[in-house]
This record gives structure tokens, C-alpha cells and sequence, in this order.
């Protein structure tokens, strides 16, 4: 077999999904078909194969944000691949892509991850936590949604997110909006949002955005109220009401992640109105 530095990295395209697919579902991770092809499109995804005509065994992709801010994600690696460099490699492609875009790298990582991207220079920001739960709740007397079913309505949602910090997230927003599955509350102040999307494993709440914890509470629970079946939802630690909301109806902690940036540690403070993050793969 080639050694790790004989193998080349390069850009993935539409026709690599299923095999980037393959190598999440093999981690057990959430994203879809959808997620990858966006990757893809809007970002620059990078990927390794063992030899020319095999799938592939390591990926790594940069998706740059409006602003001065890009993601890191998909960092995958074979378990018949590891500990030879590529993620390494992939990590240092995607590191080369934001920074010739002016760009900071920005990463959500697990303990384990964080601790080599440490390492590399990335700064820890603030932690957050994935829960684990049902949906098919009760509907909750909180605050009133409004279904995202127009122009006016999702402008304002991409406005609101927009404000919460230095990066514009509107492209990601209007894919997660567009797709058959996904549904999205605004409160009828404007004030908050939730999107409720589909995984490959669970559905996917958030962004969740709103004026305080006790509105995000009552979005949450609307939301809950209209999912069926797994939900995934990753809360900051620093909402612990909302934990606790999710702990009374049998959400579970699942993992941590901590948001980190290369040398930048501005860019990880989180927001005072941003209740649950769109997933590690995507900030």
C-alpha cells in the first residue's frame, strides 16, 4: 500500500457524496446527502484515496462564510487510515483555502479533537453540548410561531442571524430553508427563530435564536412539539435552564464540542441570543 504522503489530496465533486456519505455513516454522524453536496458547492471539499480507483478514506472541507470568518468540518479518516497524517494534511488544505480568502479557520471539536488542534494554534472558545431526544411531545404554550412560508418572513430570519456576529450564514439558511424536510418558526416579534431540519440519524434543531432564555425555552418546546421521532439539538453550556427544559422531557447529553479558532479568539465568543448552534459542521 502507498505510504500516507504518496497519496493526493484533492477537491471533491458532486459525484464523490455517496462515498463522503459512506465515510460519516461508518462515524455515525448526521449529515446527509444535502449537507455533503453543500459542502461541495459552496465551500472546497477535500478528499484522500487509498489508490485511484478506490472510495475515500480521509476528507476535510473549508466553507467560507461572508465575512472574515470560514469552517472547518468533515475532518473524516478511515479506521483502516488513521494515524498516518491525512487528517493532518486535509485539516492543513482546508487551513490554506480560508486564510487565501482572508478568512479565519474556525472549528467546533470533541475533547479529543480539541486537544490536537490545540496543538496547531487554535484558540478554545465557549463549550456547547449535544442532547439526545424524542420529539412528538405536547405543544407548548410559549411563544407564538409563525411557519416560515414566505420571502418577508425567511429575510427576517436571515436578517436576525446575521446580527448575532461577524459572519453571514445566508447561503447555508436558504439551503437548510429549501429542503422538503426542513421546517422553520420566526416569532411573530421577529425576535426569534428555530429551524428543524433532517438527518441522516435525527432530525437537527437549530439555529435556535432568541431575546432570552425563557423565549428560547418556549421556542424549543414548540418546536419538540412538532418533530417526530430522534432530535439532535446542541445547546451552549451557559443556557443552563434549557438543559435542564430538555432534561424534563428525557433529553440525554450525548457529547461535548468546544468552538476554537486559529489564533483568533474573538471570533469564538458566543451570543447572548444564540440558544442552539446549526451543528458542528457548520457553526
Amino acid at each position: 500500500m502507498a505510504t500516507s504522503e504518496a497519496l493526493a489530496i484533492e477537491r471533491l465533486a458532486r459525484a464523490d457524496i455517496e462515498s463522503g456519505l459512506r465515510l460519516s455513516d461508518a462515524a455515525r454522524w448526521n449529515q446527509t446527502a444535502d449537507d455533503w453536496a453543500f459542502f461541495i458547492e459552496h465551500g472546497e471539499a477535500f478528499g484522500i484515496r487509498a489508490t485511484s480507483d478506490d472510495g475515500l478514506v480521509a476528507t476535510a472541507a473549508a466553507l467560507p462564510y461572508g465575512g472574515s470568518v470560514g469552517w472547518i468540518a468533515m475532518v473524516l479518516v478511515d479506521a483502516g487510515h488513521r494515524h498516518r497524517g491525512l487528517a493532518t494534511r486535509l485539516v492543513g488544505a482546508c487551513v490554506d483555502a480560508l486564510h487565501g480568502g482572508g478568512r479565519v479557520p474556525v472549528l467546533d471539536a470533541t475533547p479529543d479533537g480539541a486537544a490536537v488542534y490545540r496543538r496547531a494554534g487554535f484558540v478554545s472558545g465557549f463549550a456547547f453540548e449535544r442532547w439526545q431526544g424524542e420529539g412528538a411531545g405536547a405543544e407548548h404554550d410559549g411563544a407564538e410561531l409563525v411557519a416560515v412560508a414566505d420571502a418577508r418572513q425567511r429575510d427576517a430570519l436571515l436578517a436576525l442571524d446575521r446580527s448575532l456576529w461577524d459572519l453571514d450564514r445566508s447561503a447555508l439558511l436558504r439551503a437548510f430553508l429549501a429542503r422538503p424536510a426542513t421546517r422553520a418558526w420566526l416569532t411573530a416579534d421577529a425576535s426569534g427563530f428555530a429551524v428543524l431540519r433532517a438527518g441522516r440519524r435525527a432530525q437537527q434543531l437549530g439555529p435556535v435564536v432568541a431575546a432570552n432564555e425563557e423565549a428560547a425555552i418556549g421556542l424549543v418546546q414548540q418546536a419538540l412539539g412538532a418533530a417526530s421521532g430522534p432530535v439532535f439539538i446542541d445547546v451552549p453550556v451557559h443556557w443552563p435552564a434549557l438543559a435542564a427544559a430538555l432534561a424534563a422531557r428525557g433529553f440525554v447529553r450525548q457529547r461535548p464540542f468546544v468552538r476554537m479558532a486559529l489564533g483568533a479568539a474573538q471570533t469564538t465568543t458566543a451570543s447572548g441570543r444564540a440558544f442552539a448552534v446549526a451543528g458542528p459542521e457548520f457553526g
